[in-house]
């Protein structure tokens, strides 16, 4: 439907057909005028040679006067074709589109076009809804306005939109010529913020002028938290806010929170700015003042970025931190984190005075499977120095600073199609003890093999028997392997002890049925070991001592083995059901799992050499004896074995499992529960050995129980044979000895319980927090049995809130729920081995999140050492949503990490450096 300028009604011409009297005349008439239109004169054939003009020349000069000068082309123009009155231009010129739910009225005495009720106007890139809407087709304006009801409500408020910019105001009026309009009572929302304005002019589609107005990212706009009134400012949506004077409003009464002048930013991409630093005072090192987080972030591209941030102490301590994220849809991701900090402790002149410093390397790659998936790179990288978690004067994330191993790898895979298949990959690899600061890495490994290939399978059908199913493979592994420590890392000293090596395998296996029930394998390894790194050893006379040397060339040995095994699996079900009966428990049943396996290792002396080794002050035979041992000794993949095996393996497998009536009286079936996942017990006994022929038994299991919230696995060793006086295991059966079969040597148990309301709910806990994100790449642990991560820089930017359930409005009184969480873990580990007879550890740890109001959060994490009576790491944290707003307090009471955490700022990422926090760093780390 268009709309259409009412006009006044015009006269009718009324057109008749004109008649003929005579019908001869007119047929005579046209018979003549169709003969003259089709009939043609005869033409005379045109002449070979055609006869051509004579050209004739005029002798006769003609002189013209010079005062008169050659005639102009002129051409006269009609002055009346052009009318000096311009026509009049169209009140609308684009097509108008427009609705409304009860009516649309034409009146044509004021010329108005009125919409009532969910009246709605579409022209061009503007839309406007609202209750009603009142088209002046005079003054080339529309008005928008609310509806009121019968109980005086207004309702149905009218929302403009124009292009990407939606204004929700209490009223409108457009003009549709100049595109100018003045908007009462206004709500626009600009980059995740929200300004409230009484009075908008609208200068154009990307100029606003307000007066008045209110900015805010509440979510409550009749009555916001906060915000920011602004006297004047000039709007340009998606870009910039420029205002006079404004200062900051908390429910309404002002401080002194406020600039003269001011200018937002405002984007919906990301662009580069300046990141605020927090302020503080170090009175733990005696660092003084310091500025922390504060730097620059560059949005480079949609595909990366970067941001640089820094540290200051007044004492002259200081950080530097580059972090990036960088990623490029459906082929790869990553981020990469380069931290350094030069801590100085106390200053020069004073006896505690120090001065270290320390880094770390985070990278994480990961390629989309979609990418190429013939081959792979990918880097998990976490490496620096070991202390840098107990020392970092920027880490705020206690589970961090428990780390024991930092671990890094970075990979490159790649297969190669065909027949039989082939794969290659090259991995660096880093594993470094933040204890005893150890590093092993190998730089590069490489790793080879070729796809399982059976030479005696059938063109067609599946392979049988112990023939058809023979294959073999080929591995390869090559590494470089260094060993060095945290002061040495990444110097020239820590090259020379690398050891360089490569193993070939080829193994050999089958499998096949044994009467019916069993399955039988049996295979035969054969290795050869390549390296570049041997010994040699002699006594010296002179010095009484033994010399070894370390020797670099190519060197190499030959080893094989082989193993065949036979197991099987019996099924037994106990039924406790009986005629006229339904017991509870209606039936168990035990699966047992029994293997027995026999292993051959044969002994290659030939690899062995001896020396003579002469005792002090010795002067007969008998002061002299041989020193066996290998060249290969130093060998990254081990030495041949010296001393043949033949060994018996024995291994028995359970698990449990029961039928229970389902409480639901509409349930169909028995509910299954397990009751031990597994119950394993393996020993074994070497023929060839001279003493001790049977190895100490190895029993396992584990369950879960409270609907497997509750998880428990135990562990222990029972040796057969006694100890003497000295506590050492001799070739005497315990039994025999007067004791018990066997003799308990260690034993453990672990159990772990979480529990939460969201349990109850059949929901699970949200691991999605980027300060649990942020911990797991650095190593840490994701629950908080060690202290919750907690980096409030990361929270605040975090505009989700997580307090409570979005789908579910709390009651006036909020006394149905209480949302809790709960996690324990046990642990204790006992030792006999040699009648130390003794708990070797024993620890409990706890932690809860309690949330008494909607708003309001409580919790802790701490531990008891049952063993050496005290509490481990302890932690209390403290949470309060203040709507716009996010307060935080984190409290160490005691020990190593005691410290505490303020923090309360805005959570909108877009007002994030408007906070404050305050802390005491933990004491000074010797």
């Amino acid at each position: 439907m268009a709309i259409q300028k009412p006009s006044h009604t015009l006269a009718k011409i009324h057109l008749k057909a004109l008649h003929t009297k005579s019908f001869h005349i007119l047929f005579t008439l046209s018979f003549t005028v169709f003969i003259n239109m089709f009939c043609f004169a005869q033409e005379l054939p045109k002449p070979k040679d055609p006869i051509k003009p004579k050209p004739i020349t005029d002798s006769t000069v003609v002189k013209t006067d010079s005062l008169l000068g050659l005639p102009m082309p002129f051409k006269e123009i009609d002055s009346t074709r052009n009318d000096s009155v311009a026509e009049k231009k169209e009140f609308l010129t684009d097509i108008v589109n427009y609705k409304a739910k009860d009516y649309v009225s034409l009146n044509q005495r004021l010329q108005q076009t009125t919409l009532y009720n969910e009246a709605e106007i579409i022209y061009g890139d503007m839309t406007i809804t609202a209750g009603v809407i009142v088209i002046d087709h005079n003054k080339d304006l529309v008005y928008a306005g609310r509806l009121k009801d019968t109980a005086g409500v207004y309702t149905q408020s009218p929302v403009f939109t124009q292009g990407t910019n939606v204004v929700e105001p209490d009223s409108i009026i457009f003009n549709t010529v100049s595109k100018k309009a003045l908007i009462f009572n206004s709500r626009t929302e600009q980059s995740g913020g929200t300004i409230i304005s009484d009075i908008t002019k609208k200068e154009n589609d990307s100029v606003y002028f307000v007066k008045d107005a209110k900015f805010t990212t509440s979510e409550n706009l009749d009555d916001p938290e906060y915000y920011f009134l602004m006297r004047k400012a000039k709007i340009v949506p998606g870009k910039k806010v420029v205002t006079g004077l404004t200062n900051m409003f908390i429910y309404d009464v002002p401080t002194p929170i406020g600039l003269p002048f001011a200018y937002f930013p405002m984007s919906d991409k990301h662009t580069s700015g300046v990141i605020f630093p927090s302020f503080g005072e170090d009175n733990g090192n005696d660092r003084g003042y310091f500025l922390q987080n504060g730097g620059y972030y560059f949005a480079i591209s949609d595909y990366i970025d970067l941001a640089v941030l820094g540290d200051y102490y007044t004492n002259g301590s200081y950080g530097l931190r580059f972090e990036t994220n960088y990623a490029t849809r459906y082929r790869f991701n990553g981020n990469l984190s380069i931290r350094y900090e030069n801590l100085i402790n106390s200053e020069r002149g004073f006896p505690d005075f120090s001065k270290s410093t320390i880094y770390n390397i985070r990278w994480s790659h990961s390629q989309d499977a979609k990418a190429n998936p013939s081959s792979r790179f990918s880097a998990s990288v976490n490496l620096g120095s070991s202390t840098y978690f107990r020392q970092s004067i920027n880490q705020l994330n206690l589970s961090n600073a428990q780390n024991n191993t930092l671990a890094s790898s970075v990979s490159y895979s790649k297969t190669f199609q065909g027949e039989p298949q082939a794969n290659m990959s090259i991995t660096a690899t880093h594993s470094q003890n933040t204890s005893t600061e150890v590093i092993n890495m190998t730089l590069p490994t490489f790793q080879g093999s070729v796809s399982r290939v059976f030479p005696f399978e059938p063109k067609v059908g599946a392979k049988k028997g112990i023939i058809q199913n023979i294959n073999f493979q080929y591995n390869v592994r090559a590494e470089n392997r260094i060993e060095t420590t945290d002061t040495l890392f990444f110097k020239k000293e820590m090259f020379d002890e690398a050891r360089i090596g490569a193993k070939h395998s080829i193994p050999i296996t089958t499998n096949f049925k044994v009467f019916k029930y069993f399955s039988m394998s049996a295979s035969a390894n054969f290795e050869e070991n390549w390296t570049y790194n041997t010994i040699n050893k002699f006594y010296d006379q002179e010095t009484e001592t033994i010399i070894t040397e370390d020797l670099t060339g190519f060197d190499r040995f030959y080893t094989y083995n082989f193993s065949t095994s036979i197991g099987t699996t019996v099924y037994g079900l106990f039924d406790f059901k009986k005629e006229g009966k339904d017991p509870k428990i209606q039936a168990i049943r035990h699966v047992i799992r029994p293997s027995i396996s026999y292993n051959i290792n044969p002994a290659f002396d030939q690899y062995y050499d001896s020396f003579e080794v002469v005792d002090a002050n010795g002067t007969t035979t008998d002061d002299i004896r041989r020193e066996e041992y290998t060249r290969f000794q130093g060998s990254i993949f081990g030495a041949p074995n010296q001393n043949f095996s033949s060994s018996l393996g024995i291994s028995v497998g359970n698990n449990f499992e029961a039928k229970v009536r389902d409480n639901d009286s509409t349930a169909t079936e028995s509910k299954k529960v397990i009751l031990l996942n597994n119950l394993n017990f393996s020993t074994s006994y070497n023929f060839a050995a001279d003493s001790l022929k049977w190895s100490p038994m190895r029993v396992t299991g584990g369950t879960t129980i409270l609907n497997d919230k509750m998880s428990i696995n135990f562990g222990a060793t029972l040796d057969p044979y006694a100890l003497d006086n000295n506590n050492r295991r001799v070739n005497t059966y315990n039994i025999n000895n007067g004791g018990s079969l066997f003799r308990l040597t260690t034993a453990n148990i672990n159990m772990s319980y979480t529990l939460s309301s969201k349990t109850f709910e059949g929901s699970g806990a949200d691991q999605d927090d980027p300060a649990i994100q942020e911990s797991i790449r650095s190593g840490g642990r994701a629950d908080d049995l060690f202290g919750k991560p907690q980096d409030f820089a990361d929270q605040r930017l975090t505009d989700d809130d997580k307090s409570k359930d979005k789908d579910e409005e709390p009651s006036e009184h909020y006394n149905y729920k209480i949302p809790w969480s709960l996690r324990l873990a046990y642990a204790v580990n006992y030792s006999n081995s040699t009648r130390q007879n003794e708990i070797s550890s024993h620890s409990l740890m706890f932690s809860g999140d309690v949330e008494l109001s909607p708003r309001w959060s409580v919790g802790a994490s701490s531990g008891y050492d049952v063993k050496n009576q005290g509490f481990t790491l302890t932690q209390f944290r403290f949470e309060r949503d203040l709507l716009s707003w996010r307060l935080n307090f984190s409290w160490v009471p005691f020990g190593t990490y005691n410290s505490w955490n303020f923090f309360v700022g805005i959570k909108s990422s877009l007002l994030k450096d408007l906070k404050y926090d305050k802390r005491r760093q933990r004491d000074q780390q010797l």
